[in-house]
């Protein structure tokens, strides 16, 4: 079930009108999506946004790493099976990968052993009652 909340602010004074939506649904569908990733194998930011059956989050991807607690985090790599964190942060999500049997060709992830392939998920459609 999705739980949507919304935020209105009205500025009457300036005339302005800020409208925030924050879809929490949306995230949580990632975050279950990251969890079902399994041990040795990563995912892209946009392969989970497309197997949560919202193609074109990758960002939203992100901030529900981010924001989510006891994910594993360290399972979603950038496009290519490019480690995209710097530093520190990016050393510790390759030898957790390493600890897990990712294989890496380089600085990347080897496509051939390690993708997670999981078909994406159906957006519900529909129905529309014809005019007859």
């Amino acid at each position: 079930m999705l739980v949507f909340r919304f935020w209105f602010l009205v500025e009457t004074k300036a005339g302005t009108l800020a409208f925030i939506l924050i879809v929490m649904g949306l995230l949580e569908t990632l975050r279950r999506t990251v969890r079902k990733i399994p041990r040795g194998k990563v995912a892209s930011y946009g392969d989970v946004a497309r197997t949560a059956g919202h193609a074109g989050a990758a960002r939203q991807v992100v901030w529900a790493l981010r924001s989510g607690h006891g994910l594993p985090w360290h399972r979603v790599v950038g496009a290519g099976g490019r480690i995209s964190l710097p530093g520190e942060h990016g050393l510790e999500q390759r030898i957790r990968l390493e600890m897990e049997g990712v294989k890496f060709r380089g600085s990347r992830v080897a496509p051939e052993c390690c993708v997670w392939q999981k078909k994406p998920a159906k957006k519900k459609s529909v129905k529309r009652k014809s005019k007859a």
